[in-house]
Order: C-alpha cells, then structure tokens, then sequence
C-alpha cells in the first residue's frame, strides 16, 4: 500500500516514513500543502497522513478539499486519511472528524500506534479482518507473517507487500502501473522491470501450483 506523509517537520516526517517503511509501506512525503497537491494529482495513494498546520496551509483545509472533491486526485477513489496534530482538545478533534477525515492522531504519538491505526485505515475499505485469506495463503500484516498450507513463507518486504495487495485485490487483475503506484514510491523507476523480477521472485516462494497468473497485455491476477 502506498502513504503520502505531509508534515513541514522535516525530521518528525522522516522519522514517520522510516517507521512506516518498515512496516513494509510505500512512502511518499510532502513538506507542505502544495506539494502535498502535486502529489496528491500525480500519484495513486491509499492512505494520506496530514499535519494540521503546515508552513504554506492547512492539512485540516486540504483534508476537506480532498473529501468534497475540490482537490482532483490521480485516481477516482480519495485515500483515506489521518489528520496528525498537537491539538488535543474535543473541539479540534470534532473540527478535524467534520472535515472528513477518517482518524485523528495527536501528537506525540507511538510509532507502533501509527502503524497500527495506518492497518485499520487501510482495512476499512475492503471491510478485512487483520488476517488476509486466499485459499491456503494467509497474510497477517500486524505480524508480518505469511504462510502458504500452515507453511511459512519467507518474503523480502517488498514481496510481502505485493502479495498484501494481490490478496486484497484477489481475481482482480492488476496492471504492471497500478502496482508500481500502490506498491512502490516515488523513487521506482517506471522503465524498469522490478516488477517483473519482484512477482518472479514472489511466485517461487509461493511454490506450486501457483496462484500469480499474468495475463498477457493486462497485468497479474491472484487467483482464489
């Protein structure tokens, strides 16, 4: 899954996509609202987390903007998002919830809360449990844990990314660019073939026979 950090902290926003990284997430970030927009236009994100106060504007103005569609995304469908403020008091919160966002973190906060609040943003629009299950595969995000038939799989983060998505998507058939937008950041390289490689790697971890199909011309499919 892919998540856009805005936060003009430049330190405090490094921080935050180091963490979320290694909870095996894309990670963009913005230091402020326009380029918040710019990303927001050019980029498919399932997840927006947004400081209230930023040096150019308002995480709070961008977040209405993004739910009332003022603010046209690369996608049809908005990212979820998750405001992240000093402001702790009840009617900051109450602002915040009005303005469409769908959770509200004050700071400061857990890296570990973070994560666990990112996983039920990130379920909500599939209605998941926190176990992913396709046939004999399970996937456990909280845990970082993938088996295949009771047997564990050892995956790179990356792979266990990609897999994360294809099961959320099963029988959906992906085009190689959704996945470079949804599973990778901004720093892959469209012209490259790290996603031909990455679901090579990924279907002979998952052995046979081997739920990853590619249709030709279209993409990859996990079947169920």
């Amino acid at each position: 899954m892919r998540l856009l950090v805005v936060e003009d902290e430049a330190d405090l926003a490094d921080a935050i996509a180091r963490g979320l990284r290694r909870h095996g997430y894309a990670v963009d970030v913005a230091g402020g609202a326009m380029k918040a927009e710019e990303k927001l236009r050019g980029n498919g994100y399932d997840l927006a987390i947004l400081d209230w106060n930023l040096g150019d504007g308002s995480g709070l103005e961008l977040c209405r903007r993004l739910v009332d569609g003022d603010l046209p995304t690369f996608e049809s469908r908005r990212p979820r998002v998750l405001m992240l403020t000093a402001r702790d008091d009840i009617d900051d919160r109450v602002a915040g919830l009005d303005a469409g966002a769908d959770d509200y973190l004050v700071k400061p906060f857990a890296l570990a809360e973070l994560a666990a609040r990112t996983r039920a943003l990130l379920r909500r629009d599939e209605g998941a449990s926190p176990v992913l299950r396709v046939g004999s595969l399970s996937l456990d995000p909280a845990r970082f844990i993938a088996t295949r038939g009771g047997a564990s799989l050892a995956l790179t983060a990356k792979e266990f990314s990609l897999l994360e998505f294809l099961m959320a998507h099963v029988d959906e058939v992906m085009p190689q660019e959704t996945l470079l937008e949804h599973v990778w950041d901004e720093m892959a390289d469209p012209f490259t073939n790290t996603v031909r490689v990455t679901v090579s790697n990924l279907r002979k971890k998952l052995g046979e026979p081997n739920p990853i199909e590619t249709v030709p011309g279209r993409g990859y499919v996990l079947r169920s």
